[in-house]
């Protein structure tokens, strides 16, 4: 497994790779580049990531792989069709993956989403419109959301 490290405006993001296949990202990590990377897939992944950030990419265009349940699968290629900018709610989440009951297990799924941004689970709102949950914080989720709205914003500490 390669991994590259970068700087984003949320903080620190790494980024795995294996088998020419994106397979973890890891939002405000610990870790540190360990060299230079030459990995195209890591590469392009910097490059676009970058591009997210700096507002001139909506969607992201690599080959990436998952593991997970059948059902947290289909969470997140649910997840992969909200749009940019846009929201969803747990319940339609669950509810597009034939589970209208399963919101907490939307959630836990949301959660356990090993590619976070690729994957866009800070998409996924409460009922109420309220933001819930986030592996990195609701700062975070609030600050991609605005990010995406096009409105400025800071990343905060939670």
């Amino acid at each position: 497994m390669n991994k590259t490290v970068i700087d984003s405006p949320i903080g620190k993001i790494a980024v795995f790779a294996e088998n020419e296949k994106i397979i973890r990202l890891e939002l405000k990590t610990k870790e540190q580049a360990d060299s230079v990377i030459t990995e195209k897939i890591l590469l392009n992944a910097e490059k676009q990531l970058l591009e997210y950030f700096s507002g001139k990419r909506t969607d992201f265009e690599l080959e990436f792989e998952f593991s997970g349940t059948d059902f947290q699968k289909s969470v997140w290629r649910e997840l992969l069709k909200i749009p940019f900018g846009k929201t969803k709610t747990y319940g339609e989440i669950a509810k597009a993956t034939g589970n209208p009951k399963a919101g907490r297990a939307v959630g836990s799924s949301c959660n356990k989403n090993p590619l976070p941004l690729i994957v866009p689970c800070h998409r996924v709102i409460g009922a109420n419109g309220k933001l819930t949950g986030f592996a990195c914080g609701t700062k975070t989720k609030e600050w991609l959301l605005n990010h995406e709205a096009g409105l400025k914003g800071e990343p905060n500490e939670n």
